[in-house]
């Protein structure tokens, strides 16, 4: 009988334990904006935006908090959907505590605001001392041993669906275009990250028309195990054609206390054909019991709170686990 040689053997081991390793995706509190870290196998890292600017810091400590926890120590990839407060204002604070490899963005900020092109103005400041690269719907950005699909960018969506996608979607015969939006959330860029069988859709905030483009006549998308809620579970968003088309396993949904879980579009996510279900980084204090899930599936229950995240442990073969870490509470959810 043939034998291996040891470091065969040895190469083989390590390869099956790589293998083995879960993506981890750790939803960061940052109070109703975004602050999104994925850690690949490969221990490669992508932070898709970085929380508010000020309150002392709070937002830029959680995600070092969090980093620490994952053992991160520079941030591969830094994506930065659009440029409203709550999603770049923390870069300029971040990138005094870690090192960034590269900033992605889709481009020059689009908003005539004075507060947006303050922020714009900041992360510009702070550019040189990375990489930065502008995406455009249908690039990827690499992150090693996981895919990261850009399907919208500077308010273009991808012309093709994505492989496994392009079916008919029965929903848009109900479809309604609402009124422009030419703030920056219409031009966030937005991602499909896959590992293995396993998919994840997050549109940072891009709005209703934009949606309709991915979803009608269409599905551009195809189906989707986890769905970060877009714009924070704000009716600005999450048409039913696109929540529908995705048809989500289960749905995370990254709102404040005081801000997104909007009653309507929580309704359209939780009624989601097929979702198992919906889990919120906060109780959203104005929609009451009927449009808030039970308390273990959320991580923050108080509007004074400590901050609490969502783990995501994905596998190759699609199945995932999510967990609250104000409980520790868990539930896994199979492959398809």
């Amino acid at each position: 009988m043939r034998t291996l040689p040891l470091a065969a053997l040895a190469l083989l081991a390590s390869n099956a334990c790589f293998a083995a390793k879960p993506l981890e995706i750790w939803f960061i509190d940052v109070e109703g904006g975004q602050s999104t870290l994925f850690v690949a196998p490969s221990g490669e890292s992508m932070l898709i935006d970085t929380g508010w600017r000020g309150y002392n810091g709070r937002d830029t400590d959680r995600i070092m908090k969090v980093a620490k926890k994952a053992h991160v120590k520079k941030i591969t990839d830094v994506l930065i959907t659009h440029y409203h407060r709550d999603h770049v204002g923390g870069a300029p604070q971040l990138i005094e505590r870690i090192p960034v490899g590269t900033f992605f963005d889709h481009g020059p900020n689009m908003e005539d605001s004075k507060v947006t092109k303050a922020d714009y103005a900041d992360y510009e400041r702070i550019l040189p001392r990375a990489q930065h690269v502008v995406v455009h719907a249908g690039d990827t950005i690499p992150l090693k041993g996981v895919g990261v699909h850009v399907v919208s960018a500077n308010g273009n969506v991808i012309a093709s669906p994505l492989p496994g996608a392009g079916q008919e979607n029965p929903a848009c015969s109900t479809a309604k275009q609402k009124e422009v939006d030419t703030s920056e959330n219409a031009f966030s860029a937005g991602v499909v990250v896959t590992y293995g069988n396993f998919r994840m859709l997050d549109l940072g905030d891009l709005t209703w028309n934009k949606e309709l483009q991915l979803a009608c006549p269409v599905n551009k998308i195809g189906s989707i195990d986890l769905y970060l809620t877009t714009h924070h579970g704000l009716d600005q968003s999450n048409s039913p054609q696109i929540v529908d088309a995705i048809h989500p396993r289960v749905a995370i949904m990254n709102n404040g206390a005081r801000k997104g879980g909007s009653p309507s579009a929580w309704e359209v996510v939780h009624s989601a054909p097929g979702l198992a279900d919906l889990w919120q980084l906060h109780y959203a204090v104005e929609s009451g019991k009927d449009h808030n899930v039970p308390d273990p599936f959320i991580a923050n229950l108080y509007e004074d709170c400590q901050g609490d995240y969502l783990k995501v442990e994905a596998n190759e073969d699609g199945s995932f686990t999510v967990f609250n870490s104000r409980n520790k509470f868990e539930k896994t959810y199979p492959s398809r």
